[in-house]
């Protein structure tokens, strides 16, 4: 699982401007009020789930401790650096999945005990008075590293991970597979891109059909990817190869064959006649 956040555009309209807020420009305020959500992301197959909204000025780890909720035992949760903290760190610990997150390098982790792939542990404080005092300390797992030959690397990359034992899983491959972290990146677009189509901004004038029309948008997108899924298994893929703006193309093209029956006894017209 992958956790990261983004915003949308609303219309512009009192109420939206009221509910959600804007964001600061060089000349005033931006032309439409944002909302900010945090969502999960199942890396594999791109489907987004326990996300949560608010309005643009609360901060997206504010409104990560909604959404580390639905994590479960069993799941391996990444995250980057702008989301940790030790209060969120011990709110997903909590839930009983492991975590592997981004943070600065310039955090403070004392190596404790060296392992023999590189990594080290360390502890993590609530507070730098608790650091000084050395208590209520959290034992994590740090792991440094370096990606060489790739333009634009950063010097050093750190990560803390819940998982202490290096024969589980070595420095290396929790390294590479941090990378994966990039797959919610491709679902976030998926939603607020190739989803949505043209428009700048989500339609609704009311911030009630605001959250109403965010929700429709994060169903219909998982609806979506539930049937790659499913194809995906049919046809023995890994479902990362099934492209989602074919995906989406086909379901527009197939969707008047699909129109919902009006009320009535089954076999009738639009009219109530049976057929």
């Amino acid at each position: 699982m992958s956790l990261d956040g983004s915003t949308l555009a609303t219309t512009d309209t009192p109420d939206n401007a009221q509910a959600f807020g804007r964001p600061g420009a060089s000349r005033g305020q931006a032309a439409w009020p944002l909302l900010r959500f945090v969502a999960l992301v199942e890396n594999g197959t791109h489907v987004l789930f326990g996300a949560d909204l608010d309005a643009y000025h609360v901060g997206e780890a504010t409104i990560a401790r909604r959404v580390v909720r639905s994590l479960q035992q069993d799941m391996l949760c990444l995250a980057d650096r702008n989301f940790f903290s030790f209060e969120l760190w011990q709110a997903a610990q909590a839930q009983g999945a492991d975590l592997l997150w981004r943070i600065k390098h310039n955090l403070v982790l004392p190596r404790l005990k060296r392992l023999p792939d590189g990594s080290y542990l360390s502890q993590i404080y609530p507070s730098p008075k608790d650091r000084r005092h050395d208590r209520n300390g959290v034992w994590v797992r740090v792991i440094d590293y370096q990606l060489e030959g790739v333009e634009g690397a950063e010097p050093i990359y750190r990560l803390v991970t819940t998982i202490p034992d290096h024969q589980q899983a070595s420095a290396c491959e929790l390294a590479a597979l941090y990378h994966e972290r990039w797959e919610i990146e491709a679902a976030l677009d998926e939603l607020k891109t190739h989803l949505r189509g043209a428009q700048v901004t989500l339609r609704s004038k009311k911030q009630d059909l605001v959250r109403q029309e965010f929700w429709g948008l994060l169903l219909t997108h998982f609806a979506l990817r539930g049937l790659m899924h499913e194809a995906a298994l049919k046809a023995d893929e890994d479902p990362d190869k099934l492209s989602f703006i074919p995906a989406v193309r086909v379901v527009r093209r197939k969707l008047p064959a699909f129109v919902a029956a009006p009320p009535g006894d089954e076999g009738s017209d639009a009219s109530g006649h049976r057929g």
